[in-house]
């Protein structure tokens, strides 16, 4: 940063990544009117609708996707060749240590150009490629050998190869530390069987970040390895499940006698509960982030809320600002947060707080949605920004889960920000083989 002219070095950032942006995308918000440029969700921007590539607006608010395998392919395809080109023009891992492929610049860099592509009509998002980018490849550059950043880290960052998270088993959801899947060493080689499920994505990845069981005669967090593993591997099997929205974004997989060998075992053997929770800690780190875009929010509700007439309603106008305030918190906890890595703190208990508060802000969106189209939101007649709705309404709950249920949320909370006594674990120093199942 030039001490002579603070904030000058950011401020030419931003202009280059304004410049780069106006000539690869179209911009996001019109209404057939000026745009105001502010692009800050506020009030000048009520309404102005989303708009595709082709500058048509869309009314798809979906929180998980409805697609068929071809038109799921087809968004992860577009999603990866836009990573592809922000990373090559320097724009992809912009906080990124130089030798790893990065820019080597600081959080508000990210946040600057997030700012500046928010304004902009971009494919995506799609679980599978957010794993990979913000959750895998960061957890790699912390843990992974010198050799697995060199063969994996700059493919996922660039969005080269896609991989999965293989953590949750149909006995180890919110329990994870339980899970039963078992590797057993053979030589230079891990012969590894069990099942995982809820795989975000797995049916389109190269890879997967896989959570074993190692020793069981330890206690259940102790007797964990992690392992790398190239899903097209023989004796793995990928099958989609089919999901209340319609879509099969989720998987579940089974490995029958799966070779992997030592080499791409992530961490040290009996450590994979703290590689874990390193790669838990980044998906917790990007829950309800200021620009997050999952499903529908206040800029979508008011141009609904246009569009049928009923902005004057007063009960309308209350839960319209209950979702505007839940986002503008959202927003200053998500300052708060870079204000802390600027500072050089960890990330700490304070994601549990925001992930709830971003969920609780997603029913806040279902509510308001509800109280709008009242029956039209079942029902299908083809009338705009309608029907669409459904699919947010059916969604949101799922987040109640992923990334750590909310019960999970409320005792990290409880025990490490209130300080309160911690629940009674009496599973804690017991062997794993011992544990009731």
């Amino acid at each position: 940063m030039d001490a002579a002219h603070p904030g000058s070095e950011l401020e030419d950032f931003r202009r280059r990544a304004r410049g780069w942006l106006a000539q690869q995308a179209v911009p996001r918000y019109r209404a057939g009117r000026r745009d105001t440029g502010s692009g800050d969700g506020g009030p000048d921007d009520a309404g102005a609708g989303l708009t595709a590539g082709d500058g048509q607006r869309s009314d798809d608010v979906s929180v998980f996707h409805n697609l068929s395998f071809a038109e799921e392919q087809a968004l992860i395809e577009r999603v990866t060749a836009w990573q592809r080109q922000k990373f090559d023009a320097g724009f992809g891992a912009i906080d990124w240590p130089t030798e790893h492929g990065g820019a080597g610049l600081g959080r508000d860099f990210v946040e600057a150009f997030a700012a500046e592509e928010e304004r902009y009509s971009i494919p995506g998002p799609h679980e599978l490629v957010s794993v990979t980018v913000g959750l895998i490849a960061p957890t790699i550059r912390l843990v992974g050998t010198p050799e697995q950043r060199e063969l994996l880290m700059r493919a996922f960052l660039r969005c080269d190869s896609l991989c999965c998270q293989l953590f949750s088993e149909p006995g180890a959801g919110s329990d994870l530390a339980a899970l039963a899947t078992r590797a057993v060493r053979d030589g230079d080689e891990w012969v590894v069987n069990g099942q995982k499920v809820w795989s975000s994505g797995a049916q389109f990845a190269e890879w997967g970040m896989l959570l074993t069981r190692t020793d069981p005669d330890v206690p259940k967090h102790a007797g964990i390895t992690a392992f790398l593993l190239r899903l097209d591997s023989p004796g793995v099997t990928v099958r989609p499940l089919r999901q209340m929205s319609g879509g099969t974004s989720f998987n579940e997989v089974f490995l029958d006698d799966v070779r992997i060998p030592d080499s791409l075992r992530l961490g040290e053997v009996g450590a994979g509960w703290k590689v874990a929770l390193t790669t838990l800690g980044f998906e917790r780190e990007a829950s309800g982030g200021g620009h997050a875009r999952v499903g529908g929010g206040w800029r979508e509700l008011v141009g609904l809320a246009r569009a049928l007439g009923r902005l004057g309603d007063p009960l309308v106008r209350q839960r319209l600002a209950d979702v505007y305030i839940s986002e503008r918190l959202a927003e200053v906890a998500a300052l708060r947060e870079t204000q802390d890595r600027r500072a050089g703190r960890a990330p700490g208990p304070e994601g549990s707080l925001r992930k709830l508060h971003w969920v609780n802000g997603m029913a806040l969106a279902s509510r308001a949605a509800e109280l709008l189209l009242g029956p039209r939101l079942a029902a299908d007649t083809g009338e705009w920004g309608t029907f669409a709705w459904t699919s947010h309404v059916l969604g949101a709950p799922g987040y109640r889960i992923a990334g750590g249920s909310d019960e999970i949320q409320r005792n990290i909370i409880a025990e490490r920000i209130l300080g309160l006594p911690g629940e009674v674990r009496v599973d804690r120093d017991r062997p794993w083989r011992e544990i009731p199942r």
